[in-house]
C-alpha cells in the first residue's frame, strides 16, 4: 500500500472490443469494478498498476496485466498522462496515470463476460462494459477526464 501524501504513478490500458469503428454505439472496454464504501458508490476504472522504480510504465502495464490476470497485451500504444486528485475512502489520493490502448493477445479475453481477480488482499471484478453507460453518466468512470481517451 501506498503512504499518505504520496503520488503514484499507474500504467492503465484501455482495452476496447465491439462494432468494426470506434465510437459505435455497441463499442465496450475491459475494465476494472470498484466500490468506495465511504461515498457507497460503485466505480469503475481502467485496468492496470503501479509503476515500479526503475521500471517504465510500458513495461509496468505488461507487468500488472500479467501479474492481475494473466494476460499478454500486443499493439500497446501510449495516450498520453491524466493527473488525477480525488478522495477514495475518505483518503486523498494523489496519482499519474500514463494512459496506453492495447489489445488482449489471447482471443479468450474477448468471449469472457466478467472475470475475478486478486489486488493484493481485495478481490476486484474485470469485465467488459458498453462505453456509452459512461458517456451518459450511468456509470461513474474515474478519473472522469478518462472518457476523452474512449
Amino acid at each position: 500500500m501506498h503512504k499518505p501524501g504520496e503520488i503514484r504513478v499507474l500504467a492503465l490500458g484501455i482495452i476496447k472490443k465491439g462494432e468494426n469503428a470506434k465510437r459505435t454505439q455497441g463499442e465496450r472496454t475491459f475494465i476494472s469494478q470498484g466500490y468506495d464504501p465511504v461515498k457507497q458508490q460503485t466505480f469503475y476504472r481502467a485496468m492496470g498498476g503501479g509503476v515500479d522504480f526503475g521500471e517504465t510504465s510500458f513495461e509496468a502495464l505488461q507487468r500488472e496485466f500479467q501479474e492481475e490476470i494473466q494476460a499478454e497485451l500486443t499493439n500497446i500504444h501510449y495516450l498520453g498522462c491524466i493527473e488525477n486528485l480525488f478522495t477514495f475512502n475518505g483518503k486523498q489520493g494523489h496519482e499519474i496515470l500514463q494512459v496506453y490502448e492495447c489489445d488482449f493477445v489471447d482471443p479468450k479475453f474477448y468471449q469472457l463476460e466478467n472475470l475475478v481477480f486478486a489486488e493484493g488482499e481485495r478481490q476486484k471484478t474485470a469485465l467488459w462494459v458498453e462505453i456509452s453507460r459512461f458517456k451518459s453518466e450511468e456509470l461513474k468512470l474515474v478519473p472522469e477526464q478518462f472518457l476523452e481517451y474512449l
